[in-house]
């Protein structure tokens, strides 16, 4: 049995679609303060929440897992700059209460669903595994925190981890029954999907002046589905025996800002409306990562890794579910 943390959240809920799929066991813990109920089809809930100890020793006695699964972050870097205390409580703090409550329930196998932002303004790209890791946002080091406590929690409980860094997570399920709802977006694809659609106004583009061939920001993007196949490689990983391990996850290629609205443009056959704006302080000109460790050592390699078909999928979803869950 698995106990799916969050798993009510984009990430977690396309995580429970492949666990579904691969019929493996699992229960989903959750608040429901940023996931959604709907997005889990017919995967167990039990709702409660991270930061309140009593409520997870009870659903790790409950449950009795082989194996914990982490998604319960909050994960806005605006806004844990205004509001740093939230990310620490939730995102770092609260899993201090999951592996107190896995130590003492002897459950000692443990993913983590970690960040590029942990490596900072990147030295070199594309990013590997071992770059500096130097967080410029509350957000990013909530997560590094964690990263840094895991080894001692494995040498004094036996907790082995896989931290899983993602790049930048998009696109939805491709029969379109799941997808991305952010309570507030602010990711560019389904940003820029909903300003194609007249749902909200012109789509900002943040600084046209960087080293770069349209001088607009590079990201790395990588579809949903794809990270959640991932999760499945750690998790058969970490109940080999596997030994604990950090691993990128991105496809390996940067799109610009101005590629992904051209990308969108194309796909939707609609104008997206945007203007040019300054640049936000501490966007990095690229963000690239290199996975080749992932590609190695677990044999994870992506299947859908074309920009236009993240962004087909996203739009998919999004003419499903104008709305979101709502």
């Amino acid at each position: 049995m698995i106990l799916v943390v969050g798993g009510a959240g984009y990430i977690g809920s396309h995580v429970c679609r492949a666990l579904r799929d691969q019929g493996i066991a699992h229960v989903v813990f959750d608040n429901l303060e940023e996931g959604f109920k709907e997005a889990l089809g017919p995967s167990e809930l039990v709702v409660g929440d991270l930061r309140k100890a009593e409520d997870v020793v009870s659903v790790i006695k409950d449950v009795k897992p082989s194996l914990v699964m982490h998604f319960g972050a909050y994960i806005s870097v605006g806004e844990s700059v205004r509001q740093p205390a939230k990310y620490f409580l939730n995102n770092t703090s609260g899993v201090v209460n999951l592996l107190t409550a896995m130590a003492q329930n002897e459950v000692t196998s443990f993913v983590f669903s970690s960040t590029a932002a942990v490596y900072g303004e990147p030295e070199y790209v594309p990013i590997d595994e071992e770059h500096p890791k130097r967080p410029t946002s509350p957000y990013g080091e909530s997560k590094y925190l964690v990263e840094r406590m895991l080894p001692s929690f494995e040498s004094a409980y036996g907790i082995r981890s896989v931290c899983l860094r993602y790049f930048n997570a998009s696109g939805a399920q491709p029969d379109g029954t799941i997808g991305e709802a952010h309570r507030v977006e602010e990711h560019l694809i389904p940003l820029a999907i909903k300003a194609a659609a007249g749902q909200r106004g012109a789509l900002k583009v943040f600084g046209t002046d960087y080293p770069t061939p349209d001088g607009t920001c590079i990201r790395d993007y990588i579809h949903v589905v794809d990270l959640a196949n991932a999760h499945l490689l750690a998790v058969s990983h970490l109940l080999d025996n596997g030994s604990t391990r950090q691993f990128n996850l991105g496809s390996g290629t940067g799109f610009s800002v101005r590629e992904v609205i051209e990308t969108v443009s194309r796909v939707t056959g609609l104008t997206v409306p945007y203007e040019d704006s300054d640049r936000r302080p501490g966007d990095p000109a690229q963000l690239i990562a290199s996975s080749k460790r992932i590609r190695e050592e677990l044999g994870w390699e992506p299947v859908f890794d074309n920009l236009e078909r993240i962004v087909a999928d996203a739009w998919n979803w999004h003419q499903a579910h104008p709305s979101g869950y709502a």
